[in-house]
């Protein structure tokens, strides 16, 4: 089974690598972002409660998106593996992931790691940000949000480090270079 996270800053190129790997290995890409939108028009508890937060503009508690990912997972077409998206964010999202996954029987197989310097971010998210016309992603919101990325990030990487099922990959390099990098990996 593959059940595979897919870490890296904001610009290292996670969706568009995801959607790739997905489309190989014929499972689901699961993003956090999607899931609340979904659970929220499907009305399910855990998205009803999740709308409460979000029409205040408010950030989903983990309780609500540890609970909304645990009725995900469970979701048919997970059965072969899925890649998460988004999520853990941190060390305790990433314990109570290990919970839910425990229950089934099951573990993370790889925690993979998009790695990119931020200089190289910083031009890919403002040219990103030229191109989709996103006046909010100047170059202070985007130091910014590398920052606090950087600060959430490293104890992730600990934690998947410790287990012994983290990748490192090169992010930076053309799109066929970095799916070959992470397919090996995950071979």
């Amino acid at each position: 089974m593959n059940s595979i996270i897919f870490m890296g800053p904001p610009g290292a190129g996670k969706g568009t690598q995801a959607k790739i790997l997905c489309d190989t290995l014929g499972i689901p890409q699961i993003s956090t972002g999607d899931i609340l939108r979904a659970a929220v028009k499907n009305g399910t508890q855990m998205g009803l409660e999740a709308k409460k937060y979000m029409d205040a503009g408010d950030l989903v508690p983990d309780s609500v998106v540890i609970g909304i990912i645990k009725d995900r997972l469970v979701e048919p077409d997970c059965k072969n593996g899925f890649l998460l998206d988004g999520f853990p964010r941190t060390v305790e999202q990433a314990d109570a992931l290990d919970k839910i996954l425990s229950t089934e029987g099951l573990k993370i197989k790889r925690a993979i790691n998009l790695e990119v310097p931020d200089q190289e971010l910083l031009e890919r998210l403002l040219k990103r940000a030229e191109i989709e016309g996103r006046s909010d992603d100047n170059e202070t919101t985007i130091k910014s949000r590398l920052e606090t990325y950087n600060k959430k990030t490293l104890p992730l990487l600990d934690y998947y480090a410790a287990k012994g099922n983290l990748s490192r990959v090169n992010g930076v390099g053309n799109l066929d270079t970095v799916t070959k990098l992470i397919e090996k990996e995950l071979a």
